[in-house]
């Protein structure tokens, strides 16, 4: 049987408390920024610190006094509620490693996905005061002071776009794929984390390819890039999946999904 629609006022009630919980989650981030603040290694070698934990509590409390019902899936806390249709889905410093170094590159991660798609999809970069929010069927908003607009660029053509992904040593064994794209794109640039996609979404970069995205890092993502009239897509160019591999593709003008993806299998 399929599954109710969602009404559009569940989904701006949802959308309200997306946005009260990366409020809450940059309250903690700015007094830590450029504070000195050290850092531990997870398992993973990834680095964390209490700037990413204490934002996560921040906002787990938020969502919890407005919907105790709604499962919870945060990068530093695990899993609440596994079993509840709805569920959202938090990175309370996604880019940490420029957290920690003091670049505005960063950004707190909140998404809500009905079973395993993304319906609602926050980027908030708590130090620049920008916020992309992206919500399923909906045009992506956006706010900030250095300005900017909503929508990919139109760029039908690899040979002028600007290419970009958080490092290329995530690839591993995916990076022959890499390499043929950066030798076709106009540009490469590094860096920026889910910054990188709210730019995307803004017509500033075109193409992003990664290869090690867990679901916290892509789920805040897709309503944005796709409300901006982009593509998100795995290298497949299929839907991105919990249980999925980490490849990632997203693509300001939709002309270039085909041609990034041929080139990325080679």
């Amino acid at each position: 049987m399929d599954r109710p629609d969602i009404a559009d006022r569940d989904l701006a009630a949802f959308v309200a408390v997306a946005e009260a919980a990366s409020d809450a989650a940059g309250a903690v981030i700015r007094p830590y920024f450029r504070s000195g603040l050290g850092a531990d290694l997870k398992g993973d070698q990834s680095p964390v610190t209490a700037a990413d934990r204490g934002a996560e509590q921040a906002m787990r409390a938020v969502l919890v006094a407005h919907f105790p019902d709604h499962g919870i899936l945060g990068e530093e806390f695990g899993t609440k509620n596994p079993g509840a249709r709805l569920r959202w889905v938090l990175d309370p410093i996604d880019g940490t490693r420029a957290f920690i170094t003091g670049r505005p590159v960063f950004g707190s991660l909140v998404a809500l996905l009905d079973g395993d798609r993304p319906i609602v999809g926050v980027i908030d970069q708590p130090v620049t005061g920008e916020r992309w929010v992206g919500v399923a069927g909906q045009q992506t908003r956006f706010r900030g002071s250095f300005g900017g607009k909503v929508g990919g660029r139109a760029c039908s053509s690899l040979e002028q776009a600007e290419l970009s992904c958080t490092s290329p040593e995530m690839f591993g064994n995916n990076l022959t794929g890499w390499q043929r794209l950066t030798a076709a794109a106009g540009r490469t640039s590094f860096g920026g984390d889910c910054y990188a996609y709210g730019l995307l979404a803004l017509g500033q970069i075109d193409v992003i390819a990664e290869a090690d995205l867990k679901i916290w890092d892509w789920a805040a993502i897709v309503p944005v890039v796709e409300g901006a009239g982009g593509r998100m897509t795995d290298w497949d160019g299929a839907p991105l999946r919990a249980d999925g591999d980490g490849r990632a593709v997203a693509v300001g003008d939709p002309a270039l999904l085909a041609p990034t993806l041929a080139l990325l299998a080679g």
